[in-house]
Formats: structure tokens, sequence, C-alpha cells
């Protein structure tokens, strides 16, 4: 379990895709009334493969939802909407490799419903 906390403290501390990007197909942002935390994803997708070319995030939040903010950009960067459409809670809390009480729980899928909200936007 020490692990785990060692990455999420890493990505927390040195997120990884934190900022803008400069150039962006869509924009989302959502806001966990439950603890505060706000999270804005970036995408630049290609029309062509509708693969994540590149994701950018900002934001403020506990170290739950930055780092799975961070984990998720590296892991849906190359991969078509359709997979991070299909993305469930369980995926989050198995890529974070911990045990979450239900409201870390809703940080750390915040960042999934944000990209989830984006893609659903494009065509």
């Amino acid at each position: 379990m020490d692990m785990y906390r060692e990455v999420i403290l890493d990505h927390y501390k040195h997120p990884h895709h934190f900022g803008t990007l400069a150039k962006k197909s869509v924009i989302a942002t959502l806001y966990n009334t439950s603890c505060g935390d706000t999270i804005t994803m970036e995408l630049l997708i290609d029309k062509k493969t509708k693969k994540i070319v590149d994701i950018g995030f900002s934001g403020s939040g506990c170290a739950i939802s930055m780092a799975s903010a961070s984990m998720l950009t590296d892991t849906l960067i190359g991969k078509t909407i359709d997979v991070a459409k299909k993305m469930k809670t369980e995926d989050i809390i198995e890529m974070l490799g911990a045990t979450l009480t239900p409201s870390r729980v809703k940080c750390a899928v915040l960042p999934l419903e944000v990209i989830q909200k984006a893609v659903n936007n494009t065509v």
C-alpha cells in the first residue's frame, strides 16, 4: 500500500500534462461540490482516427483527484475517444491501486467524468 501512496503523491506533486494546450479540439470543466475540487481538461483529438493526440489539465483539488487526472492523461493519450467513453469507476480505482472511501472515489473519478464530458461533445 505504501508503494501506491508514493505513486499517488508523486503524481500529485509532479503532475503529468498539467497546463493548457496551445491547440485543442474540446474543453470541459467540472466541479465536485462535496469537496471543492475543480478540473478542466483540454483535449486535442485527431478528426480522422478519433485518437486523443494530447491532453492538458488544470484546476485544483486533493491529492487523489490530481493524481487521478495525471495518471488518466498518461493512460488516454494515443487511445481513441471510444476507449475514454467506455472507462468506468473500477478502471480508475485499479489505475490508482489504492482502497478508497466513497468520498474519495468521487475525487478519483472526477477527471474521468470531465474527459467523458469533453469527448461526448465531439462529433
